[in-house]
């Protein structure tokens, strides 16, 4: 399986295992094993971008949580909490998917009900950063 390198400071290492023809990756939040799709490549990076750069602990980093918005049920794909308060709202795409304001608007939307301090969208290979404050969302550089 070929994995784009992703754009990330840091070279991670990944447990990766074969079985027939489907790629597991090892989740170490999870302690799982999880089909190696393109969006879960980006999840993992910044899994162990955010325990092993930013020293998060384990427990303060929450995967795939349903929320309900609308009245429908939605999956955000990763919360970064401090002390359990909703800090940061990662929200995932595939290396191959562009990111366009209709992604950062569901970001946007999710975190109406989750209330994070800062968001990011990522594709692994571009990010958008922002931070929210009075009401308003205020874009920032960012790198990892």
């Amino acid at each position: 399986m070929q994995l784009p390198k992703l754009n990330f400071k840091e070279d991670f290492v990944f447990d990766i295992k074969r079985d027939k023809d489907t790629f597991f990756i090892y989740d170490m939040v999870r302690k799982s094993w999880l089909v190696l799709t393109p969006e879960e490549w980006v999840r993992q990076h910044f899994v162990n971008y955010f325990t092993q750069v930013k020293k998060y602990a384990k427990s303060a980093l929450i995967l795939e949580k349903k929320l309900e918005l609308n009245g429908t049920i939605k999956r955000i794909d990763l919360l970064i909490t401090e002390k359990t308060a909703p800090k940061i709202l990662v929200e995932l795409k595939a290396p191959h998917i562009t990111l366009t304001e209709q992604t950062f608007e569901q970001i946007a939307r999710y975190n109406s009900v989750i209330g994070a301090e800062k968001i990011i969208l990522s594709n692994g290979l571009q990010h958008i950063a922002a931070r929210f404050e009075n009401g308003n969302y205020h874009f920032e550089n960012v790198e990892f």
